[in-house]
């Protein structure tokens, strides 16, 4: 995994984004709009996944798009980004897109160093994932989650349940008081990626500053 640090290393506020290495050209852009709408300031860390289905699965699973399966990588990675939140008086805040969404998710349920967790239009249809976390408490208090009005309209029927599950998720966060969103966007996954990706960042930093 590459690291890669942008903006005032001083800042309160840290930002930590899980991206493929072909998300880069367009971090700066997404790094300026969440300034655009927010006045806090913030430093940025990107973390380049190697490979996305084996090191953002939380466990192993079969197959469900293309021939390719999911490994259980994901609690490497999450001991390689703990590395880099080591001071205390910093606030972590945690996300990404995807399948980075759904680890991002995981993540909070497995240490309370994220004070909060983004998760743009993630793969909650990834299987038990919703059982997991009706039996895993989720340890970051403020949580963004986001999907696009059409990513349920797919014959994929195990994708298909990606509203389903994301509703069910919220309303599990919403029972256990924690500070959580649900916001649907226009079109399918692949419809303005960096734009819903800045609305789930810019809200944790506008929203969960003051939620301890």
């Amino acid at each position: 995994m590459k690291i890669i640090n942008y903006g005032n290393d001083n800042s309160k506020i840290v930002l930590i984004q899980l991206i493929d290495k072909s998300d880069l050209e367009n971090i700066e852009e997404e790094i300026d709009l969440i300034k655009k709408n927010t006045k806090i300031d913030f430093k940025f860390i990107t973390c380049i996944i190697d490979n996305w289905q084996n090191d953002l699965s939380p466990w192993a699973s079969k197959a469900v798009f293309g021939k390719k399966g999911f490994g259980d990588g994901a609690n490497k990675t999450l001991q390689e980004i703990l590395k880099i939140c080591s001071d205390d008086n910093k606030f972590y805040y945690l996300g990404g897109y995807s399948l980075a969404g759904l680890f991002s998710l995981w993540a909070g349920t497995k240490t309370n160093i994220f004070k909060g967790i983004m998760a743009a239009s993630p793969s909650v249809w990834f299987p038990d994932f919703v059982n997991y976390l009706k039996n895993n408490q989720m340890k970051a208090k403020n949580i963004y989650l986001s999907l696009g009005d059409k990513e349920d309209k797919t014959k994929n029927q195990i994708m298909s349940t990606v509203k389903i599950n994301i509703e069910e998720i919220y309303s599990l966060l919403y029972k256990e008081e924690i500070n959580t969103i649900l916001e649907y966007n226009l079109g399918n996954h692949f419809q303005d990626v960096i734009k819903r990706i800045e609305k789930g960042f810019s809200w944790l930093i506008n929203n969960g500053e003051n939620n301890e």
